[in-house]
């Protein structure tokens, strides 16, 4: 019998105990030891009924990712979990920790289901680019019916114990920390109760109830616009409209079959590469494991507007007293009834309680005086872009702050180091680039400067987890790395439509490729005023920023959504942009001023010079050592800038692309754009001349 599975007695209960640290994954020597353990209890004359329970922190907590990409040894899961559901003894499968993938699917090959209060279950497979492959599309719905089931596969969502109980998924819920103490008991009852074993398969009220409606075509209609462009959901739909359109047997076949289909699609290549990578990023390049981590216990934030606001519901979230500084009452009054506004419209839609909203307030104070920052643990400026502001405001910090308190700037593109320099410990300065809005928005980028401490880095690390962001490191440059190449794609872009595209055609390129939003809604999102700000701070530094018909926006009040009018219109309380005839003729109006003739210009031109641009920067960054490997790029723009997951990050689908093909045209716009941002990158030239990929470094 396998080690990590093992089979013992105890009265008439037979238990089956998988221990397989640290989340009882679904490795071959789990598989194998599940049959091997059930076959001596089936053996087994004194056990009446079989208790299926995990040792450590979980249940099965579904596969095992050091198999990924290797071939299938059998047993394969669904024939595990069929022996499983055929036992003539009851099985019951007691639940602690998570039940995921894989882990619920063998729950659901159980008998009977109980679990406690704190567990939660869940098939996240449709994030990976795949579905439930060994009958959870089948066996689900027939206890959730379809429209949970279509919920809960489409989504990968977990749900609670208390909801699995109320969906029928689990059929006992018990309090206390004693999985096995609760299974024994569950089990016991099963034996004393005299029930019979009871298999999901043969399940049909539900199947019945749902049989011939239309919630299948509701589902697929809602997903259009849910989870546009992604290849697995609808697979997911067409395995669960199976369950009650064939027999199991038949619903099997055909959930394999669109589980192979799945396994086929190159999406499936893309999110498990994101999926991989978001747990590499916490790993940075020469800060050892063992590096000490300040403690955060209070934190100061500069700023109450957009971005304060956001990064302080963070901490708030989190537990951390947060006060945030203000210039004026006023602006501090505004930006705290923001705050709750944001927090009220969340428990309106049920996600938090009127207790939490109240919780989380009373842990954000304001102050007009950096002298309440005296005992912050990390204080965080969130000002606009003005390099002067940013020393001034760090010179007072360094004064106001206690010793081995953390500076921190939100800056998206100035010098670290310029800011660190304007106080008397540079060593504690680094920068917390959030996005926008902060409180939704996963990225951290995390910007070491060049005296920061490793102490400081890896506090910096642990805090983003804390605050449930994903936080990249990356190295100290005009942008970083995630605006760095979204500046040479914004100039791309502004210099197409200077050409002859319209902003609108520029958008849906990039829409079509799978962004949310192409880059003028985006800008029309963030506020032109900041790009207005970002190029005025480089002119004035002496960089030859170019004329734009953006400044003409700017200055005419046109600042976005937040005006109802950008490079878009916007209807009130819509956010969908609007193309406007006034916009096209300010546009026209620029061409003639710089003289330029308007053209027709492709789809395909638009994709190249707006994605290639930004591919050749990733590697120069990653040249430079901005970036330690092409991962960090990747993650930043998967969650920083909306980049589609299931393409894996820009510098992995540059790999799918092909170098050589990239390579050329960056070479062909060279000589037929010109400019600085068509120069090949050395490291893209060497990559293809040795025949390696961004994947190899």
């Amino acid at each position: 019998m396998s080690e990590v599975v093992t089979y013992n007695r105890e009265g008439s209960i037979g238990v089956i105990t998988v221990n397989y640290p640290p989340v009882n994954a679904l490795s071959h020597g789990v598989r194998s030891g599940l049959v091997a353990a059930l076959e001596q209890g089936q053996k087994d004359a004194d056990a009446k009924v079989l208790l299926l329970v995990c040792e450590g922190r979980t249940f099965i907590a579904g596969a095992d990712i050091r198999e990924f990409g290797k071939p299938m040894q059998e047993p394969g899961l669904a024939a595990v979990i069929d022996q499983y559901e055929n036992s003539d003894k009851p099985i019951v499968a007691a639940i602690h920790g998570t039940a995921l993938g894989g882990g619920l699917e063998t729950a659901l090959g159980c008998h009977y289901r109980v679990a406690l209060s704190s567990a939660k279950v869940g098939l996240p497979e449709v994030k990976l680019g795949l579905l439930p492959g060994a009958g959870g599309t089948q066996r689900l719905p027939r206890l959730t019916g379809a429209q949970k089931a279509l919920e809960m596969i489409t989504t990968g969502d977990f749900v609670s114990a208390k909801d699995a109980l109320g969906l029928g998924i689990v059929d006992a819920v018990e309090d206390g920390s004693d999985i096995k103490a609760v299974g024994l008991a569950y089990a016991q009852k099963v034996a004393d109760d005299n029930k019979p074993v009871r298999r999901v398969r043969d399940l049909t009220d539900k199947i019945d109830a749902d049989k011939g409606s239309d919630v299948f075509d509701q589902f697929r209609a809602g997903l259009q616009k849910k989870a546009r462009g992604l290849f697995s959901p609808f697979k997911c739909v067409d395995a669960v409209e199976a369950a009650f359109n064939l027999p199991f047997d038949d619903g099997m076949k055909r959930e394999r079959e669109l589980f192979m289909e799945c396994m086929e699609s190159p999406q499936r290549g893309g999110l498990i590469h994101s999926f991989f990578a978001e747990r590499e990023v916490s790993k940075v390049k020469g800060l050892a494991k063992d590096t000490p981590v300040r403690e955060i216990n209070k934190v100061g934030v500069i700023g109450a507007g957009t971005m304060g606001g956001g990064i302080a519901m963070n901490f708030a979230n989190a537990g951390i007293p947060v006060t945030i500084a203000e210039v004026k009452q006023e602006a501090l009054d505004k930006g705290l009834a923001v705050i709750r506004r944001n927090y009220e419209n969340t428990a309106k839609k049920g996600r938090i309680t009127q207790a939490q909203v109240e919780e989380r307030m009373s842990l954000i104070s304001g102050t007009l005086t950096y002298d309440d920052f005296s005992d912050v643990d990390l204080v965080i400026e969130a000002v606009f872009e003005s390099m002067d502001l940013k020393k001034t405001i760090f010179g007072q910090l360094d004064k106001a702050c206690k010793p081995g308190a953390i500076l921190a700037s939100n800056t998206s593109t100035l010098s670290i180091d310029d800011i660190a320099a304007a106080t008397s410990r540079p060593q504690d300065v680094i920068g917390l680039h959030f996005f926008s809005p902060a409180n939704v928005m996963k990225l951290l980028e995390i910007v070491r400067g060049e005296k920061t401490s490793d102490e400081v880095k890896a506090t910096a690390m642990a805090l983003a987890k804390k605050i449930r962001k994903v936080g990249v490191m990356v190295g100290n440059c005009y942008g970083f790395v995630g605006n760095r190449m979204l500046h040479k794609r914004g100039a791309e872009a502004m210099a197409l439509v200077n050409e002859g595209a319209s902003p609108q055609q520029v958008d849906k390129v990039l829409t079509d490729l799978g962004f949310p939003m192409g880059q003028f809604a985006m800008s029309d999102l963030a506020g032109i005023d900041i790009g207005y700000s970002i190029r005025k701070e480089r002119r004035k530094a002496g960089e030859d920023v170019p004329a734009s018909w953006m400044d003409k926006l700017a200055e005419q009040g046109r600042l976005g959504q937040k005006t109802q009018a950008g490079v878009y219109k916007y209807e009130e309380g819509n956010r969908k942009p609007i193309p406007d005839p006034q916009v096209d003729q300010i546009i026209a109006e620029f061409r003639a001023e710089q003289g330029i003739t308007s053209r027709e210009i492709t789809d395909q031109e638009i994709l190249e010079r707006c994605m290639y641009v930004m591919i050749n920067e990733g590697a120069k960054i990653l040249e430079e050592g901005i970036a330690d490997r092409a991962l960090d790029i990747d993650i930043t723009w998967i969650y920083g800038y909306g980049f589609p997951a299931y393409r894996g990050g820009p510098m992995f689908w540059a790999d799918q692309v092909g170098l050589d093909t990239i390579l050329a045209s960056v070479k062909n716009f060279q000589d037929t754009v010109g400019g600085e941002q068509w120069k090949p990158a050395g490291l893209l030239e060497k990559l293809v001349a040795e025949g390696r990929q961004f994947g190899d470094l």
